[in-house]
C-alpha cells in the first residue's frame, strides 16, 4: 500500500475514533471544547463540509452534523446539551475578546 493512501487510511481511522469518543463523552458540551480547545462538534460539521466542497462533494451542513454528533443535531442537542453556566459563558468570553486583541509589542 503508498505511503499516502495509508495515511489517508489512519488519518480516517483517527477521525472516526475521535467521533466515537466525543460520541462516548456527550457530557462534554460544546463549550467546553470551545473553552479548552477552540473547536467543538459544530467545528467538525464545518470542518467536513468545507473539506468536501474543496473535493467538489456538496455536503448539507446538517448530514455533516448528523455525522459528528450520530443522529440529528435538533435530537442531540434536546437529550444531552445542558444550559451553558454563567461560568462557561464567561470564559468563552474571555477568550473570544483575547482573539480579537492586537498582538502587543509588536511593530
Amino acid at each position: 500500500m503508498a505511503k499516502l493512501e495509508s495515511n489517508i487510511e489512519l488519518e480516517a481511522a483517527a477521525f472516526r475514533r475521535l467521533l466515537a469518543h466525543l460520541d462516548e463523552r456527550k457530557d462534554v458540551q460544546n463549550i467546553d471544547l470551545m473553552n479548552l480547545a477552540d473547536f467543538c462538534r459544530n467545528c467538525l460539521s464545518k470542518w467536513y463540509k468545507a473539506a468536501g466542497e474543496e473535493r467538489g462533494i456538496e455536503i448539507e451542513y446538517e448530514d455533516a452534523r448528523e455525522l459528528v454528533y450520530g443522529m440529528p443535531y435538533a435530537e442531540w442537542k434536546e437529550k444531552y446539551q445542558q444550559k451553558a453556566t454563567p461560568e462557561q459563558l464567561a470564559r468563552f468570553s474571555e477568550i473570544e475578546a483575547a482573539k480579537n486583541e492586537p498582538d502587543k509589542g509588536q511593530d
